[in-house]
């Protein structure tokens, strides 16, 4: 399968698609999960179904999507030693004229409070413009993840709106806030 080549690095991290080499990492960053702190952190997960062949099969699932320009997934790992903290996706809603793709991001609660998430989105952002050439991308956050609100608004994204029962999830129609940016 041909190889697409995305990412960016900053001050303390490497942000870049999963590589089969990374399963070591990657486990032991969900496995060193803490308990879930409040309502949109999972927690612990139970691992015991990621094995390494079905890790590798993921990594070729990511390369497909990233080649289909339906989604890219970046790893997020600290550059001074590879622990794998979190994970950032974009997909793409639609191309053509409107260039305009939805992050999504997640920090293992072990990493939470270090400032790891504000970088590691700020960057998935310029890669979101200047690799992935989107011209629109929108966070969508639930009303009460003040968390992931703070944050967004921190790396410069507007709130824009609210979306009505926008996403279904907890089973329930969700209402979103919706905070974008675009590209300068």
């Amino acid at each position: 399968m041909e190889t697409l080549s995305f990412g960016s690095e900053t001050e303390r991290l490497v942000i870049r698609p999963l590589e089969k080499g990374d399963y070591e990492s990657w486990l032991q960053g969900y496995e060193g999960r803490f308990p879930s702190r409040r309502r949109h952190d999972e927690g612990r997960l139970d691992m015991s179904v990621c094995t390494k062949e079905w890790f590798d099969e993921l990594v070729e699932k990511h390369q497909q999507l990233a080649m289909d320009d339906t989604a890219y997934v970046f790893g997020v790992f600290l550059k001074e030693d590879h622990t794998h903290v979190g994970m950032i996706d974009f997909s793409t809603l639609v191309r053509y004229d409107f260039q305009w793709g939805r992050i999504g991001y997640a920090l293992h609660n072990q990493h939470w409070e270090k400032g790891y998430g504000k970088e590691a989105v700020a960057e998935a952002l310029r890669i979101a413009f200047d690799q992935l050439n989107y011209h629109r991308v929108e966070a969508h956050i639930n009303l009460d993840n003040a968390p992931s609100i703070k944050m967004a608004e921190s790396i410069g994204l507007e709130y824009e709106c609210t979306r009505k029962g926008f996403i279904h999830e907890f089973g329930e129609w969700t209402d979103n806030l919706i905070y974008y940016k675009n590209a300068e």
